[in-house]
């Protein structure tokens, strides 16, 4: 595998944002599966607030991963799905928790035996006194 070198971050450091951001990948994961309305993604991705969906969905449709349709119904109704550059992105997570899965044990177990053989105390990482 080669990889491209490039003078700035390639926009890597934008994406890792997406990645990083729970709430944004499990919304992703969500719509992954069709559209839904506001309060149907609400209860699709458990534990997210409505602020936090609201922020979450706002973030994704101005990153250009999902698509934000306002239907004029009374009250209106909201229905968000993923775009085609979303679609990608899914795919992409969708590979990484695959990758996540299949490699899990091994892992835990590289955790376990660095847990079992780091047994000593860390000192704090306070500075030296000058003298």
């Amino acid at each position: 595998m080669t990889y491209e070198p490039c003078a700035d971050d390639c926009g890597i450091r934008e994406v890792l944002d997406r990645l990083g951001d729970r709430w944004s990948v499990l919304v992703v994961v969500a719509l992954g599966k069709g559209a839904h309305r506001f309060r149907e993604l609400q209860r699709a991705v458990p534990g997210i607030s409505q602020r936090m969906l609201t922020v979450t969905t706002r973030r994704l449709v101005r990153d250009g991963l999902v698509r934000r349709t306002v239907h004029d119904t009374v009250p209106p109704q909201v229905e968000y799905q993923l775009t085609d550059l979303g679609l990608g992105f899914a795919t992409m997570v969708d590979g990484l928790a695959a990758w996540s899965r299949e490699h899990r044990p091994a892992i835990n177990e590289a955790r376990a035996t660095f847990d079992a053989a780091d047994q000593s105390p860390h000192p704090a990482a306070t500075p030296t006194p000058r003298t």
